[in-house]
């Protein structure tokens, strides 16, 4: 790993987790705006790549402008906790995660925290980047005090699809709060030169703008969910209804395509959000129960059709959205499950996706499976031929040529 170790060039700012999908694209756009930027990581394989002007995962445009930030020196590395010493300013991106009962867990948050106090001064301005449940922001500038630190403390939410970072961030407004006037403040002088404008709430506004933003996509995804499966119980061409619905009709314009919503943040966003309502948020319990059901809805509308049980199921696309390298929380792992009850083999196919030894090659797949179901549809399967085969298009790019199979579900891009 190369790049400033601490005690080496100083630094203005400081990223924590900075070698992750929130972290390192807003480290990029930081350093090739001017700001010295020093990445704190545990991951040593991931800032191993970026020091060497390598992305570890997908994101459009950026690894020009990270060769760029190393070569002018404002970009440095480091997995030593030491390293945030005299950073004027830390960005925490770190995971925030569910528990097993769907509830938030501050336990991450908490021990980083507790990790980086050894090496924190008074004065520093401490940002969350992160999603947070309501009122963590407040509780993490109480926590600081009663641990003897006057470190002010702000809440920045990140907005972005994820693989479009670089250029979102500089294009879209940044939500600004802090627990103080004067955490408030300082956070609008390091977003306000990068983004398009500023918007300022308290922080338990702030806390809540994100969590909506995020339930509110995951219940749209669930209601074009529940309208599929409805008509696809009916024996009804969901696509035709669709077309039919929003031709020259503008009010239906924004219904999204149905399909399997998942990923890193809707549903986990969405959960949190319910905990706060003392799980009273009775349509985003609803949104998760269609959401997380379609698979199994797809399972078994094949059995019903196909002798599964004496048959090979191909799934291709594992990552959790189009052209993206992500699986984390993809719904087509959870489709694999289920198939591997009920199917005589199951085969996955990814041009993306790294790290899963279960992966094979397109071709091997197409050649052993009796039934082809497009979970994701990466470029690189838009143009496959499959005519006379067995399909289960989830996204309607072959209906048109596919023998017939069980209608399913399109996806809108996230």
């Amino acid at each position: 790993m190369t790049g400033a170790a601490p005690g080496h060039a100083p630094s203005d700012i400081c990223v924590v987790g900075g070698a992750g999908h929130v972290g390192l694209p807003l480290s990029i756009v930081l350093a090739v705006r001017g700001h010295r930027v020093r990445i704190y990581d545990i991951d040593r394989a991931a800032l191993d790549l970026v020091a060497q002007g390598r992305m570890p995962f997908m994101e459009r445009g950026a690894e020009p402008l990270l060769k760029e930030a190393l070569a002018s020196g404002r970009l440095a590395l480091t997995a030593d906790p030491s390293g945030i010493a005299g950073v004027p300013t830390l960005i925490l991106t770190i995971g925030t995660p569910i528990d097993e009962f769907m509830n938030p867990t501050l336990r991450a948050l908490k021990q980083c925290v507790d990790d980086l106090l050894p090496y924190l001064s008074d004065g520093q301005l401490l940002i969350l980047r992160s999603t947070v449940y309501p009122s963590v922001t407040e509780w993490l500038a109480k926590y600081l005090a009663q641990q003897g630190r006057r470190i002010p403390v702000a809440f920045c939410p990140e907005r972005i699809v994820q693989g479009q970072a670089i250029e979102e961030l500089q294009n879209l407004p940044q939500i600004v709060s802090g627990a103080t006037p004067e955490a408030e403040e300082a956070a609008a002088r390091i977003f306000g030169p990068i983004a398009a404008s500023v918007v300022r709430l308290s922080p338990m506004e702030a806390e809540f703008a994100k969590l909506f933003a995020n339930a509110f996509r995951y219940i749209e995804f669930a209601v074009a969910n529940q309208f599929y499966t409805i008509t696809a119980s009916a024996g009804v061409d969901y696509y035709r209804v669709m077309a039919g619905l929003k031709q020259d009709y503008p009010r239906a314009q924004g219904i999204p395509s149905a399909g399997l919503a998942a990923g890193p943040c809707l549903f986990k966003d969405t959960m949190q959000l319910a905990a706060f309502s003392k799980n009273q948020f009775s349509i985003g319990y609803a949104a998760m129960l269609v959401n997380e059901g379609l698979p199994g809805f797809l399972v078994d509308h094949l059995r019903q059709r196909y002798p599964l049980e004496s048959m090979t199921v191909g799934l291709l696309g594992m990552a959790f959205k189009a052209d993206n390298d992500d699986p984390r929380s993809a719904l087509s792992y959870k489709l694999k499950r289920l198939l591997s009850f009920q199917a005589s083999a199951v085969l996955t196919a990814d041009p993306y996706v790294q790290g899963d030894p279960d992966i094979l090659p397109l071709g091997e797949v197409l050649q052993r499976s009796d039934i082809l179901v497009l979970c994701i549809p990466h470029t690189p399967y838009l143009a496959l031929d499959v005519r006379g085969r067995i399909t289960l298009d989830i996204w309607n790019v072959w209906a048109r040529t596919a023998s017939e199979a069980p209608a399913a579900p399109a996806r809108a891009g996230r």
